[in-house]
């Protein structure tokens, strides 16, 4: 039973826990089990409290008047380590903060706890979320299930890490220039990153930023509407909270995609990607013709977006950590500092042009969307790269000039503030997961869930399961471990 357990989908499981088929310390017993047969292999979970977890199940299962209106009774869940968990270490990934043990929940947390989740962990995180490889110098890095020698992708890796080897039924992440969509590429998960607003974030310091966004993941698209349902809402502190419940995303349902119209772009015109993940999609794109959409070349006009992305960037990492560089610098690795340093360059002419060519790109976007319906591209320009290596230096015989400049497929989505999702679209020759990117109108995040939802039936790849599932001992003694 206990297999069954963890690779049960998310929204069964929670369904078995509420009509009592399942006990909330089986579940929880099971997914502990799977960790410490998985997690010295891969490095997901970082930080972990099972005799607290396992205390609280059997709590659970004495206290029946406890499951009344919790979806997510006795449902376990380990949060990114760059969110703030009431009394859980949350290191950012950083050895500034190593030791760090916050008072407070973020808001969503707050919302999985009244929806009855238990919080078992965390998951690992590049420092601070920079760089969409996951590692840090607290923790060391995370490996990809499906080849242990490549990275899981970042910032959000230790979640799509955990959710891919069944230590997880589902799991939070953010994403800023692709965190939620990367990892979940890399993984063959998927991952949400929602409409700005749509998962408010309190106490936050900017809380009006419509860049940096809270999102679900999870091994399906169902699955992540269920988290979503939870993380989602309104919340009068945060100006741009949208006012839709949670609830509205309680459940998929198949979409009619005959003579929806999808533009299909292979680099958003932001040069090269590798030919594996071009090959890798332009097979999947003959499933949504199959289906009865319209497949057609176009890419709405992203001018600028660059210039947008790294002012803005620039502009947050100055203010965050502003006071750890002045007094920590050394315990810094190098992007961090080098991004703080850009933020420190930045004059007022520079946000408020910045500011001007954002508010122009948002109308040519949805100028865009009244002829499209959707916008299909990769979720990352190349395939998991190896684990050795910090970002991806070149493309195709393409220089990079920074470590950001690889993920211009995400980040150039992130400044239309629409929602996008990845979903399993495939496998390069060696076995390596890609990732399809399909990208909605501004709000359109339930419409684009119905969608993902049907073509991820229709594919059936994120059914396929990395091989270390069944033979984490073997991986060991081959790294080493």
């Amino acid at each position: 039973m206990s297999d069954e357990i963890f690779w049960m989908p998310a929204r069964d499981l929670a369904a078995q826990i509420a009509d009592k088929t399942i006990g909330v310390a089986e579940v929880m017993s099971a997914f502990l089990q799977r960790i410490e047969q998985i997690n010295p292999v891969v490095n997901a979970i970082v930080t972990l409290r099972a005799e607290e977890s396992m205390a609280t199940a059997r709590a659970m299962d004495s206290n029946e008047a406890q499951r009344d209106g919790k979806p997510l009774y006795g449902m376990p869940i380990a949060i990114k380590d760059l969110v703030p968990t009431n009394g859980l270490r949350t290191t950012f990934g950083s050895p500034i903060y190593a030791d760090f043990v916050p008072d407070f929940d973020e808001l969503f947390v707050t919302r999985l706890k009244q929806a009855g989740a238990i919080i078992i962990g965390k998951t690992n995180t590049p420092e601070f979320g920079a760089g969409s490889q996951t590692f840090n110098q607290v923790f060391g890095a995370t490996r990809n299930p499906y080849a242990l020698n490549r990275t899981c992708g970042g910032s959000s890796g230790g979640a799509a890490s955990a959710l891919a080897c069944g230590m997880l039924p589902f799991a939070d992440g953010s994403d800023l220039g692709g965190s939620l969509r990367n990892p979940a590429s890399f993984c063959n998960v998927v991952g949400l990153r929602p409409s700005p607003g749509r998962v408010p974030s309190w106490p936050k310091q900017f809380s009006s930023d419509p860049f940096a966004v809270a999102g679900p993941m999870a091994r399906s698209v169902d699955d992540l509407s269920l988290l979503l349902s939870i993380m989602a809402g309104p919340d009068a502190r945060v100006p741009i909270a949208l006012p839709e419940p949670g609830a509205i995303f309680d459940g998929v349902l198949p979409a009619d995609l005959r003579g929806q119209r999808f533009a299909w772009s292979a680099d958003l015109g932001f040069g090269p990607v590798d030919r594996q993940v071009i090959a890798v999609l332009e097979q999947f794109l003959p499933t949504i013709e199959s289906l009865g959409g319209i497949v057609e070349t176009g890419q709405p006009d992203l001018s600028d977006a660059a210039e947008i992305f790294n002012t803005f960037r620039a502009w947050t990492f100055v203010e965050r950590f502003r006071d750890d560089y002045a007094q920590h610098r050394d315990l810094m690795k190098d992007t961090v500092r080098w991004n703080v340093e850009q933020g420190e360059k930045l004059s007022l002419s520079d946000v408020s042009a910045a500011t001007k060519k954002h508010s122009a790109l948002i109308a040519r976007v949805a100028t865009f969307f009244e002829q499209h319906d959707f916008l299909v591209c990769p979720a990352a320009a190349v395939p998991p790269f190896p684990i050795e290596q910090e970002w991806v230096k070149s493309i195709e015989g393409t220089e990079m000039a920074t470590y950001l400049d690889w993920m211009a497929v995400c980040w150039a989505i992130t400044v239309t503030g629409c929602p996008a999702i990845s979903i399993p679209a495939g496998f390069t020759q060696e076995g390596l997961p890609i990732g399809v990117q399909i990208v909605a109108p501004r709000g359109q995040d339930k419409r684009l869930l119905d969608i993902a939802h049907t073509l991820e039936r229709s594919t059936q790849y994120g059914s396929q399961r990395p091989r270390l599932a069944a033979s984490a001992t073997d991986a060991q003694r081959k790294l080493g471990l």
